[in-house]
Formats: structure tokens, C-alpha cells, sequence
């Protein structure tokens, strides 16, 4: 177990260092930070001083560095269009970004769950194959055209729930949440149906495909055999080593659920840390550019590592291997 651990450790710590590579490439090769932050009209000195400040004088490598360092201790420097803080930028969007994320992936992954052992066990109902076959929108359809068919629906034709905007929140000092308002609520169930369409969709047929070969195994024949009744043969048996390889894959898209929440908070105008990179993109704020991909990157490599753990745990296998060794 701890050899196991202490080979995903050294996997992350050398996946955050290629993306810290590449997040500090941006502030070479994408425009020029001094020239941004103080315009076409400043002088040579103010620029020197000014570079001398950031230490962009220093040597490549010096610069690395200390970005290296900066970043863990989440220190990204200064926004090139907000003149502010870019960790005190992010954390009062990524709040609002998280609580969608979660609401998004509990919705996703409880749904997804249950209607795959649905459409597995009664796989010939009508009920099951309408599922199937409507499952195959959420699939196909991208993202944003979804969103835009459920504002059109929901918020312009019936008027039930608002189009845009996050509602109102509550400020809980280094928190704020929209949860305990009924506004912030209604405005919430748009978004993250938009979200976790895909991911429920995909959890949903990845559920239905391992539960239909785990019924077809010996052992669970023989469950039947021994006169166990269908409900413990199919939650009790079948499901729980159904769950086995579909762990990983719902470790894979929560961090995909953080990282392309992007189109989602575009489309519903949404207060998170996505709009802000967009915004970021389009005035070339590179330390905002910079801090969200570093963000991104930690969010996928925390998510691995505990799947990879919770994967040891769950699966014997594994176990039997690792002591073997």
C-alpha cells in the first residue's frame, strides 16, 4: 500500500510540474505583462523598474522558480486588467463554481446510478428503452445548445426558473452560497442540469453495461440458485461489484465537471471561476490564465490520486497483487 501510494504521489508531483511549465510558458510567449499592466505611454524606466518589481530581469530559470513557489502557496501575482489579486479573484468565484460543480455531480451520479440499474435489470420494459434512447440526447447534444434549449423552455416560454445569474446568496464570510435562498435555489437547477446532463448520461450507460455482465457471471447464477431473492442478487451482489470499474470513471468526470463548467457559466451568464478565465482570455490576463489551468490541474490530480486509493481499497485484487510483489 505504500509503495502504491507513494507512486501516484511522485505522478502528480511530476503532472503538476509539466503544467506549472506550461502555465508559466504563457508569460513569455503570450504578450507582454510590463506593457500591459502600464500601457503604450509609459517610459523606459517606469517599464525597467517595473519589470525589476516582478522579476522579470531575473533569469529564466530564477523566474520558474519562484513561480514554483508562488503558486504553492497560491500566489499568482497580480491581474493584468483588474490591477487586484488573482488568489483573491479566484477564491471569491470558486464558491459559486464549486456549489455547481457539486450540485452537478450528486445529480449526475445518483441519477446515473439508478437508472443504469434500472435499464440493466429491466432492460425489456418500455420504460427502460425510452430511457436508452433519450439518454442518447444527452450524449449527442453539445453543452451549450442544451443550455440554451432549456433557458428557451423553462425561463422564456413557461417563466418557472430565471435564465441568468446565480440569485441571491448569502454571505458567510470566506463562503458565500445561494443554497439557503429560494432564488439562489431556482437558479441553480438550470445550470446544473446542464452540467451533469452529460456525465449522468455517461455514468448511466457505463452502470448498465458492467451490471448486464455481472449478471451473466457464475457467481451470481449460483446466488440465484441458492434461492436468494432478486433484490439481494442485484444490490446486494451484482451492484456491488458493478461499482468496481465504475468508480474510476466518475473520479474522471468530477474533475471534468470542474474543468468545463467554463461553457456552462458562459451560456448561463454563472459567477464562477470559469466566466472568469473566459474573461481572462479575451484581455489576455495571463496570471489569471496561469492560476486557473494550475487550479484545473490540481483538481484532476487530487481526484486521481483518491480514486486510485479508493480503487486499492475497493478491488481484492489489487490488494493480492501488491502483497504478492
Amino acid at each position: 500500500m505504500l509503495a502504491f501510494l507513494i507512486q501516484r504521489v511522485l505522478q502528480a508531483i511530476f503532472v503538476m510540474f509539466v503544467v506549472a511549465l506550461i502555465s508559466f510558458s504563457l508569460f513569455h510567449y503570450v504578450g507582454d505583462p510590463v506593457l500591459n499592466m502600464l500601457g503604450q505611454e509609459a517610459t523606459e524606466a517606469d517599464r525597467a523598474a517595473l519589470r525589476a518589481q516582478l522579476g522579470l530581469d531575473q533569469p529564466v530559470v530564477v523566474q520558474f522558480w519562484q513561480f514554483i513557489v508562488n503558486a504553492a502557496q497560491f500566489e499568482f501575482g497580480i491581474s493584468y486588467r483588474s490591477a487586484r489579486s488573482v488568489s483573491d479573484l479566484i477564491l471569491e468565484r470558486l464558491p459559486a463554481t464549486l456549489e455547481l460543480a457539486i450540485i452537478s455531480a450528486i445529480f449526475a451520479v445518483v441519477m446515473g446510478i439508478v437508472l443504469g440499474i434500472y435499464t440493466a435489470i429491466q432492460r425489456g420494459s418500455w420504460l427502460s428503452k425510452f430511457i436508452m434512447t433519450a439518454s442518447l440526447i444527452g450524449v449527442s447534444l453539445p453543452t451549450f445548445l442544451i443550455g440554451i434549449l432549456l433557458i428557451y423552455l423553462f425561463a422564456v416560454e413557461l417563466g418557472w426558473l430565471p435564465a441568468f445569474g446565480r440569485g441571491q446568496v448569502v454571505d458567510l464570510g470566506w463562503w458565500n452560497t445561494g443554497l439557503l435562498t429560494a432564488s439562489g435555489l431556482r437558479s441553480l437547477i438550470l445550470p446544473a442540469i446542464t452540467l451533469g446532463l452529460f456525465q449522468l448520461t455517461l455514468i448511466m450507460r457505463l452502470v448498465r453495461a458492467e451490471m448486464l455482465e455481472v449478471l451473466r457471471t457464475d457467481y451470481i447464477k449460483f446466488a440465484r440458485a441458492r434461492g436468494l431473492s432478486k433484490r439481494v442478487v442485484n444490490l446486494r451482489h451484482a451492484l456491488k461489484n458493478t461499482l468496481i470499474p465504475v468508480i474510476t470513471i466518475i473520479g474522471l468526470q468530477l474533475g471534468t465537471i470542474i474543468a468545463f463548467a467554463i461553457i456552462t457559466e458562459t451560456v448561463f451568464q454563472w459567477p464562477g471561476v470559469g466566466a472568469l478565465f473566459i474573461t481572462a482570455v479575451r484581455f489576455v490576463d495571463v496570471p489569471v490564465m496561469a492560476a486557473y489551468l494550475m487550479m484545473i490541474a490540481l483538481v484532476f490530480v487530487v481526484i486521481n490520486l483518491v480514486v486510485d486509493l479508493l480503487y486499492y481499497a475497493v478491488d481484492p485484487r489489487l490488494r493480492v497483487q501488491g502483497g504478492a510483489k
